[in-house]
């Protein structure tokens, strides 16, 4: 008898490969071990942000009886947030454009129920965040998925467009785009709005884009940020502020409608918002995230030592032969794997105590990605391994077949 829906076990399908690497692999058993350098997900290794912590520490202490009442999208808050962000991205929001969430994941899955019906596609490019494919399965919408141009990973507006059908409803695009770093230009996003103006009028049905931008202030070298909503209508922003303040254990974060969205529909959107995160189980930030975001907003990781450490692993692996994809943006680098069998390369990183991200979690095994959040520490002692381990893979001898699923990362 099967007593789980459909829709869980097309979720867990598809996030299966992370859910077996967190919780079954040899990084599992190890990622709480001191002395590992662990370049796996993008988790302080250091203590938070001393801001966010007396941001939280203020703001926990009672004004009043209702202080930690239910709290829906509070009315200060979003008011603070749509004049920063109408600042940021020289676009005219209202305090209504802003559904506050807790953290990008809520504000993906309110997006996502706000717009698709059963049985809608949406369209999402990879290498990329591998929760995309859950959340949509989730709601019982059909996802469509289609690559990056290989080599420069941008936008292949070509494949996109194949990919839209009649019961395309959504594209999502990330920019800064995780795994690759990549922001995508003005030309780009351009191109990309004028596609789906053509292909909406195909179809005879209006097709929405969602830009997810959680690292949207995570820029390398003055690197201009185009926002889609300013150049295509028919946008909706996630954001969350677990990359910028690097805690993504304190869930914050919001859904935004472009103010340039026609008014009939951009109308009907703010007038669902809360009947969506309502219906979602109540996914509004807590009071406390709440109060704190006049504090919170003008806080950020580090950038300057970010940025050091960047330069410092792609001078380091370049020199030892890694091809590096500098990102523009992220706290992230994208590599490809040395050797012909990317397994044996994660796991003679493991056995010398280093933990990389696997590209088959991202659907591209050929590579692996790096989290810039490590600590210094764990930088030093890994630049030698990493030197003696891609010289042994170019050494050796290669297997035949592939033997994926076999070694040791998975069990």
């Amino acid at each position: 008898m099967q007593v789980v829906s459909n829709r869980v076990r097309a979720a867990a399908r598809s996030f299966a490969p992370v859910e077996r690497f967190y919780f079954q692999s040899r990084y599992a058993a190890r990622r709480s071990e001191p002395g590992i350098s662990d370049f796996t997900f993008g988790n302080p290794h250091e203590m938070p942000l001393a801001g966010l912590v007396e941001a939280v520490r203020h703001h926990a202490v009672p004004h009043n009886k209702d202080w930690f009442a239910y709290k829906t999208s509070e009315a200060e808050p979003q008011a603070f947030l749509a004049d920063r962000l109408s600042q940021e991205l020289a676009l005219p929001f209202e305090p209504a454009d802003l559904a506050l969430t807790t953290g990008g994941f809520a504000a993906i899955s309110v997006a996502v129920r706000l717009l698709l019906d059963v049985g809608d596609e949406a369209v999402f490019s990879l290498p990329g965040w591998f929760c995309y494919e859950p959340l949509l399965h989730a709601a019982d919408a059909i996802p469509r998925k289609v690559t990056l141009r290989p080599g420069s990973f941008d936008l292949d507006l070509s494949a996109i467009e194949a990919a839209i059908s009649p019961w395309t409803r959504l594209v999502i695009i990330n920019t800064p785009h995780n795994p690759t770093g990549r922001i995508y230009s003005r030309d780009e996003i351009v191109a990309l709005a004028d596609l789906l103006d053509r292909a909406s009028d195909r179809i005879g049905r209006r097709i929405f884009l969602l830009s997810d931008e959680p690292y949207r202030r995570i820029r390398f070298d003055g690197r201009e940020f185009v926002n889609p909503a300013a150049v295509y209508p028919w946008t909706v922003i996630t954001y969350s502020y677990g990359k910028v303040l690097l805690a993504p254990g304190q869930r914050l974060g919001y859904l935004a409608l472009s103010p340039l969205m026609p008014r009939p529909e951009r109308q009907a959107l703010q007038d669902s918002l809360f009947a969506a995160q309502m219906a979602l189980g109540w996914c509004f930030p807590n009071a406390v995230m709440q109060y704190a975001i006049p504090d919170l907003e003008g806080l950020s990781i580090d950038m300057h030592a970010l940025s050091a450490k960047r330069t410092r692993m792609i001078e380091a692996l370049a020199r030892v032969g890694y091809e590096v994809l500098p990102p523009e943006g992220t706290f992230y680098l994208f590599c490809k794997s040395p050797g012909a069998d990317p397994d044996r390369f994660w796991d003679a990183l493991a056995d010398r105590d280093v933990f990389v991200m696997p590209g088959r979690v991202m659907e591209r095994p050929d590579y692996f990605r790096l989290s810039l959040t490590a600590s210094d520490a764990m930088i030093d002692r890994s630049l030698p391994i990493f030197a003696e381990v891609a010289d042994r893979m170019r050494k050796e001898p290669q297997p035949a077949t592939c033997r994926i699923g076999q070694h040791r990362l998975t069990g």
